[in-house]
This record gives structure tokens, C-alpha cells and sequence, in this order.
């Protein structure tokens, strides 16, 4: 797992496939059955997972995006195998600027950092990293500003049968000129193109704004022999990840089509507020870590930074982040 929570921001770069020295593997994996539910955690800094504090906070507004790469061992795989997307989570209007808009980082943190992902289950049994991601885009209205984050898993699928569907290469499905990667969410949207590929025939593409639904319809079916539930739990840059795989004896499936499910309420922007500058001072009690916002047009929270951060405007006048 990477070292410290800094983003991927080169497209071409290898790391964006499962983050910087993500090429190592590990030993272990989870068995996860085709048709099953995985659920993605991801928090802001390493070790926290308080609900107290929103998950991806910082106005790290962007889509939640999951992808599968069948793999020939899941445990020394490097992530060089096509990638194709599974679930998507990206963006939805409200009728304002874009950053007061519905985006899946909102629906994220109205339910506790927690994204509930269906393993498709015509996925063909064997071996695949799982990839989970969020783009968050606060600075992306220049060049390389968009900020990647994002983790690979090692999982066993078991219990699937068919095709594995076409997939991209990772560098090389994301160019950073792309409509959504280079855009400007601070000014009103009309549409947002989620970046990579399409979601598969058989995955879930999410409505922004659902909240804690998980956007798919419950089925009683028949259930394992057995209650199976595996937890791995990693830090990993600007996320801390956990998966959970596996169903009990009774409990139902999801059985999902692209789009459905219920609309709920997502997390309110922030009222405005006088637009904030650089400098390491600020809000007395509070310390924003790094990559958190302090600053910008529209921002009411804490504008210090923690020792040896300094309040920078990276989006002017938008955005302010500790760095």
C-alpha cells in the first residue's frame, strides 16, 4: 500500500492503476461469490473511520468509480490486465454549481465512507483485482489537477460463468484533457462525463444523490450452505479502505439493473462565506491535514493547517488546500 495519502494526478503514469507501489501484491485473497456484495469503505486519512467527520471531506467533490481485471494470480498481479468498470457513482444536478451538486464522494459520506459494489454474477470464476476509486475534482479546472484516489484488492470469484467482458488499459483509458477530468466544478453543470470506460452490461451505474441506497432491488434466493464473511481492512493514501465479502446463510442478494433504485437526499453544500487566502493561521482549535481545504469562495470551515502546512490557493478563487 502507498506510503502517504498524496493523490495520483498522472494519468500515464503506472500508479494509476492501484496507487503508488501498487505493483507488489500480496499474499493473501478473498473469496467473494459471483453475485455477492462487496462493500468499499474509503475515508480521507489513514486509520480514520469515526463517522463524526465527513469520509472524503475537504470538498473533494467526484465520482466513486469500481472496476474489475481478471487476473492469472491475484497475489502477484501488478495490474497491467484490462480493466473493465463495474459500478459507477458520479454526478447528478441540483441546479447549481456543480460543487453544490450531487456527486458519489456526497453519497460516500452520508453513509459513513461505505459503497455497497455487486461482483456481476456472470463474472467468470478465478482470480481478479478488485479497483476501487474516487476523482476528486476541486482543482481539476487546470491541467493534471484532478486527483486520484485509489486501491486495489485481491479477490477469488467463485460460483460465475461466461465471459470476461472487453476491457482498457490503465495507463491509457485516461487522457488528462478528458471532459471529465479536466472541468470546472465551481461554475454551473449541465452534464458530467464520468471518466473510463461505460459500465458493463451487467454492472451498476448509481444515481448521485442516493444516499446509503444501494440503487438495486432486494431478492430472497437460495443462499450458500454456509455464512461466509471476510474482512480486509487496508490504509492506502488519502483512503482507508474496508472490504467485506461473502453473504449469511439467509440473508437476500442484490439483484441490480443500471440506473434503478431510489433518489435520496445528498449531503447540503456548504452556505457561502468570505473567500479565504494562504497562510498557516486561522480558525483557533482546528488543523486541516493535508490535502484539506482552508480557503476558498464559498467556504465556511477551518482555515488553518496542520504544523509544517501551509494554506495555499491551488484553484483561485475557489479552492485553498493545506499542503
Amino acid at each position: 500500500m502507498p506510503s502517504n495519502n498524496n493523490p495520483v494526478t498522472n494519468v500515464n503514469s503506472n500508479d494509476i492503476r492501484c496507487n503508488a507501489g501498487g505493483t507488489k501484491g500480496v499474499a493473501a485473497k478473498c473469496a467473494v461469490k459471483a453475485g455477492s456484495t462487496v462493500t468499499v469503505e474509503m475515508h480521507a486519512q489513514p486509520g480514520q473511520r469515526s463517522c463524526s467527520s465527513e469520509a472524503i471531506g475537504g470538498a473533494h467533490y467526484g465520482p466513486v468509480n469500481v472496476y474489475l481485471s481478471k487476473v492469472a494470480d491475484a497475489s502477484t498481479a501488478d495490474g497491467s490486465t484490462p480493466w473493465y468498470k463495474i459500478f459507477a457513482n458520479s454526478w447528478s444536478s441540483k441546479g447549481t454549481v456543480g460543487d453544490g451538486d450531487n456527486w458519489g464522494t456526497n453519497d460516500l459520506n452520508s453513509c459513513c465512507g461505505k459503497m455497497d459494489v455487486v461482483v456481476p454474477k456472470d463474472t467468470p470464476s478465478g482470480d481478479y483485482l478488485l479497483r476501487a476509486e474516487v476523482i476528486a475534482l476541486h482543482t481539476a479546472g487546470q491541467s493534471g489537477g484532478a486527483q486520484f484516489y485509489m486501491s486495489c484488492y485481491q479477490i477469488t470469484v467463485a460460483g460465475g460463468s461466461g465471459a470476461v467482458p472487453a476491457g482498457v488499459s490503465l495507463p491509457g483509458a485516461f487522457k488528462a484533457s478528458d471532459p471529465g477530468i479536466q472541468v470546472n466544478i465551481h461554475a454551473k453543470m449541465s452534464t458530467y462525463v464520468n471518466p473510463g470506460p461505460p459500465v458493463i452490461a451487467d454492472g451498476i451505474t448509481k444515481t448521485a444523490g442516493s444516499g446509503c441506497s444501494s440503487g438495486c432491488a432486494k431478492t430472497s434466493v437460495k443462499a450458500p450452505l454456509r455464512s461466509e464473511n471476510i474482512v480486509l481492512q487496508t490504509s492506502h493514501g488519502s483512503a482507508t479502505l474496508n472490504i467485506t465479502l461473502g453473504m449469511a446463510v439467509t440473508d437476500p442478494v442484490l439483484q441490480c439493473t443500471a440506473g434503478s433504485g431510489p433518489v435520496g437526499t445528498a449531503i447540503a453544500a456548504p452556505a457561502p462565506a468570505p473567500t479565504g487566502g494562504s497562510g498557516s493561521g486561522g480558525n483557533t482549535g482546528c488543523a486541516q491535514a493535508a490535502f484539506q481545504q482552508c480557503g476558498g469562495q464559498g467556504y465556511s470551515g477551518c482555515t488553518a493547517c496542520a504544523s509544517g502546512l501551509t494554506c495555499k490557493s491551488v484553484s483561485p478563487p475557489y479552492y485553498s488546500q493545506c499542503s
